[in-house]
């Protein structure tokens, strides 16, 4: 934390800022059930909502009750929720739906969509859904499943891989599902659409063992068999071309296959992205918002933890607690450090000149929300409690949180004064909840609750809300609404009851993706001692044991300033003092 002296003026006046205090009625065991209750029906008014009057398009306009395609016509909404639907415990729902999308999904499409919103939305909602459906373990399989929605999300990945093929590595923002990138398509993508790939990616690779990983063979030493891996895989993937120079990129750049190590391209192009990323930190180990891909020159060099960025640093610390990889940990640790140091100004964070460190930007956006539920799982409570009593200030004061809120004038910022029914202060509300047992979050909760039912219900579902300052209501319900923000509060206030679903005793401990989607610790995709896919070191998978159900090892727990951590995911599975790396020490951090 900076000396306060050092600080700029505008930030002594947060001083004067009322901050949140605990409800002193607080919530109880009775009104928590109601709540729980209440956020189920939410889910399903809305969810009904959409089948009834936007089913198969895209998103619902809950307030005219029709329906739009937003990202590329194929039932977005649906994916979106599938998995909401198998935590919920709604077999006939899940299972109709399931069976819906293997019988009439098709990728096979001229549209040009987002690789950021298709990945997180889609492809992990697929992958989710899968990894549900198919495991009997799951409690939610279904028995007439044959894979069907992991084949499409390899095939929707194998038309998103042209996007990768640039000379740095980071992925353009768009391609087309059918032709691949356009000639004329923008060269500047944002550092989380490049950056927050890795854990669906990663998870389909290790779902399908595609034998494309051959492609990363040395190609001096075998460049007829590389060529013609290549040309096989063009042959099998109409839409998803890719060239020899983008083989020989993986390759010279080490992007985590060693020569005769079975890894897939999928998991090594969206790794190679965030190498490709953090090579172009600044000395201050500060990132920018947005990045040339071809020449690899940051084009906005505003560092911050919201817009742009976000869940660049998310995917760091979950990448690693999914898959094991000290890469992955030895980034976040870096880019955390810097991110403390330099843009956190207790309880509240600014954008900052990457190369400088002065600040460009007194803002709190609404995307920044999520970053205390990011330090729970780091095991960095003290802050993170802070932080969201300051974020929740906001909340209170306006019923929303803004898309942007000037912390010098302390308002509103022009142009910035909607909330799209976003989910990132209530994924860090749930895990603070999870980490402390704080009956202040349930009030917390509460008050989310009653800001959604009276201020964004709409006939058909949830409506945005246009100015958080008048509550105007504009007819457009994100996916997301279903994916994330009831999933949420459900979870909240089930954890408060006495939880009885899929996330907290199912048989496998879940990393929730940015879009909310489950992904399990399972032996297949979490295997513990796999180092393949680390600087390129040799792996004989012959010698690997199989680890234990992650739900078979015991949850430790500590107590930090007399609030009960459950740790969980907080605990490293690997020394930090490892011959591969040396982290920098960072207070709190990986507990």
């Amino acid at each position: 934390m900076k000396d306060l002296n050092l600080v700029p003026t505008f930030l002594w006046c947060l001083l004067l800022f009322p901050l949140h205090k605990a409800v002193a009625n607080g919530v109880t065991p009775e009104e928590t059930k109601q709540l729980r209750d209440e956020v189920r029906e939410m889910f399903y008014h809305a969810f009904d909502g959409y089948m009834e009057h936007a089913f198969p398009l895209d998103e619902l306009r809950p307030l005219t009750c029709e329906g739009e395609d937003t990202l590329g016509g194929y039932a977005l909404t649906l994916i979106d929720s599938l998995d909401t639907l198998a935590l919920l415990g709604d077999r006939e729902r899940f299972t109709a739906s399931v069976e819906w999308i293997g019988k009439n999904l098709r990728f096979d499409i001229n549209k040009t969509v987002s690789i950021f919103e298709t990945t997180i939305r889609v492809l992990g909602g697929l992958l989710s859904t899968h990894l549900i459906a198919s495991d009997y373990a799951t409690g939610m399989r279904i028995p007439s499943y044959d894979n069907e929605l992991l084949d499409l999300a390899e095939d929707l990945a194998r038309r998103l891989l042209p996007a990768f093929d640039t000379p740095t590595g980071i992925p353009f923002g768009s391609v087309n599902l059918k032709y691949g990138v356009d000639e004329h398509e923008s060269k500047i993508t944002s550092t989380a659409g490049g950056g927050t790939l890795t854990l669906e990616f990663g998870v389909l690779s290790r779902l399908t063992n595609d034998p494309t990983l051959l492609l990363l063979m040395e190609p001096l030493f075998y460049p007829d068999l590389q060529s013609q891996l290549i040309e096989n895989f063009n042959a099998n993937s109409p839409g998803s071309k890719i060239s020899f120079p983008l083989a020989v990129r993986i390759d010279v750049r080490r992007s985590g296959c060693h020569c005769f190590t079975p890894c897939t391209i999928f998991e090594q192009v969206t790794k190679n992205a965030v190498r490709g990323l953090w090579a172009r930190r600044s000395k201050l180990n500060l990132v920018g918002a947005h990045i040339n891909v071809f020449t690899g020159e940051w084009t906005q060099k505003d560092a911050g933890i919201g817009t742009s960025i976000d869940s660049f640093y998310e995917y760091l610390l979950k990448a690693y607690l999914l898959f094991g990889d000290e890469e992955y940990l030895f980034i976040f640790q870096e880019a955390y450090s810097a991110a403390m140091h330099y843009l956190y100004n207790d309880p509240w964070y600014v954008e900052v000149n990457m190369d400088s460190a002065a600040i460009v930007w007194p803002l709190f956006n609404s995307l920044q929300a999520f970053w205390p539920g990011l330090q729970v799982l780091a095991g960095d409570i003290d802050p993170a409690i802070r932080t969201h009593t300051a974020f929740f200030s906001v909340w209170k004061r306006y019923g929303f949180t803004p898309e942007g809120f000037n912390l010098a004038t302390l308002s509103v910022q022009h142009g910035q004064k909607s909330y799209p029914l976003r989910p990132e202060l209530i994924e860090s509300t749930y895990w603070l909840y999870k980490a402390t047992r704080n009956p202040r979050y349930l009030d917390a909760g509460r008050d989310i609750v009653a800001s959604l039912q009276y201020g964004a219900r709409c006939p058909c579902g949830y409506c945005h809300i246009s100015d958080v300052e008048f509550h105007k209501r504009e007819d457009h319900m994100e996916s997301f609404f279903l994916a994330e923000t009831v999933k949420y509060l459900w979870l909240l206030f089930d954890l408060a009851v006495g939880p009885d679903n899929l996330v907290e005793n199912g048989p496998y401990k879940y990393i929730f993706s940015t879009e909310g989607h489950l992904l399990p610790a399972t032996p297949q995709i979490s295997l513990l001692q796999e180092h393949c896919s680390y600087f390129g070191a040799y792996c004989n998978r012959d010698s690997l044991k199989e680890e234990p159900n992650a739900s078979d090892k015991s949850a430790d727990s500590q107590e930090t300033n007399g609030s009960r951590v459950s740790e969980g995911w907080v605990r490293t599975r690997f020394p930090l003092d490892s011959s591969s790396f040396k982290a920098s020490p960072v207070s709190g951090l990986i507990k």
